[in-house]
């Protein structure tokens, strides 16, 4: 098996590092502390600009056409820098996704482009509900058919990047009569539409800069072509881009921990206790190494999910595993990380005390690590049959 990357993989995770290094990292501290929407949304434009937002998108749209591993590895870089620039990067890559999956040639033509460009400084997957987070199956929204066009009622929960997004993917009931699940479909709306509400941004424990909306459907009329892929059949387009969206989630996890690790790996060179920098220590020594072995163990978790998608394989499985184990253990190396650096580790004067905030999300949005764990029991099940 290769493991090495091919010439365009190492440009882009090149170009992500150096941008993070250059654009993101330095602000990352203020901007979660005083958050600079503007300045935010200048780096979103220029992460377009470079090829970021579409990067699994076909050219033929402006996207940068790298594939699934690209994604990984430049979300990772991203992360490392600003956690909350990555999430919106991520999920605005997850909505160019879904779009060029299902969507017919003229919605493509559209809106793939804005997202790619920057034009639209991102876009939203509008899913979660107050009783639909978990099981996704149990929305409440609904569209209902009037004419030529659709009407959307209902609220949707927890939306990354709602008060900002140029277009938001929806999912909603459009046959109650139907089993559970069966009667969903998924819906383009554009953000300008009468009759969306967007709530004020959350406040979160971490990852400051991202916006996080509530958003209400009130009486929105949308017109017939907005349905994105068949009618009824949108349940099945959320697992599946739920499924690739959980690699970036996996991926921005193993950034913020190397970030984390990496501060506090240079710290304790130069920390002295006991007449010696505190690295001399055995017992340190073999906290760093467990960690870093368990992040290369991630790392190379992602590198297979994101293969095996790139190959048109079933990949669903492996993000499982790969966001699972990425989430739990980034979040067990942020605080290893503040461990290694003691007091000096819970002051806002050090990042350790941000990165361990940002992290912990990880392992809740795009299926909790629990319902990681369900999903991949029934994967390994259903092999035997």
């Amino acid at each position: 098996m290769d493991l090495s990357l091919n010439e365009e993989q190492t440009m882009i995770q090149d170009m992500a590092r150096k941008f993070s290094d250059t654009e993101l990292a330095p602000i990352a501290d203020a901007m979660d502390q005083n958050i600079d929407r503007n300045l935010f949304l200048v780096n979103l434009k220029k992460l377009a600009e470079l090829g970021f937002m579409g990067l699994n998108i076909d050219s033929t749209y402006g996207g940068t056409e790298a594939g699934s591993i690209a994604f990984s590895l430049a979300i990772t870089e991203i992360a490392r820098g600003c956690a909350s620039t990555a999430v919106t990067t991520s999920v605005t890559n997850m909505v160019a996704e879904v779009i060029q999956s299902v969507g017919n040639e003229t919605q493509k033509s559209k809106y793939l482009p804005k997202l790619c460009s920057g034009e639209y400084a991102a876009g939203s997957f509008c899913l979660t509900e107050a009783s639909a987070g978990s099981d996704p199956s149990a929305m409440k929204a609904t569209a209902t058919k009037e004419g030529s066009d659709w009407v959307l009622n209902g609220t949707k929960l927890f939306i990354t990047s709602a008060e900002y997004a140029g277009i938001f993917v929806v999912w909603a009931l459009t046959d109650k009569t139907l089993a559970k699940g069966k009667g969903i479909s998924c819906f383009l709306v554009e953000a300008n539409t009468p009759g969306i509400n967007i709530g004020k941004a959350e406040k979160k424990m971490g990852q400051h800069a991202s916006a996080t909306n509530e958003v209400n459907f009130d009486n929105c009329r949308i017109p017939g072509s907005a349905l994105l892929g068949e009618l009824n059949k949108g349940y099945r387009v959320a697992v599946g881009e739920l499924a690739g969206g959980r690699i970036g989630v996996g991926s921005m996890a193993l950034g913020i921990a190397l970030a984390a690790m990496d501060f506090a790996k240079s710290y304790i060179k130069e920390r002295q206790q006991f007449g010696q920098a505190i690295a001399d220590f055995q017992g340190i020594q073999w906290m760093l190494a467990d960690t870093y072995t368990e992040l290369e163990a991630a790392r190379l978790l992602l590198m297979n999910a994101a293969d095996t998608k790139e190959k048109g394989l079933n990949f669903g499985k492996q993000a499982s595993m790969a966001k699972l184990f990425s989430s739990e253990t980034a979040n067990k190396a942020c605080y290893t990380a503040l461990q290694l650096m003691g007091g000096n580790g819970y002051i806002q004067d050090y990042p350790l005390e941000r990165h361990s905030r940002d992290v912990r999300i990880t392992s809740i949005y795009e299926g909790s690590s629990e319902i990681q764990r369900v999903i991949i029991a029934k994967a390994l099940l259903s092999e035997l049959n």
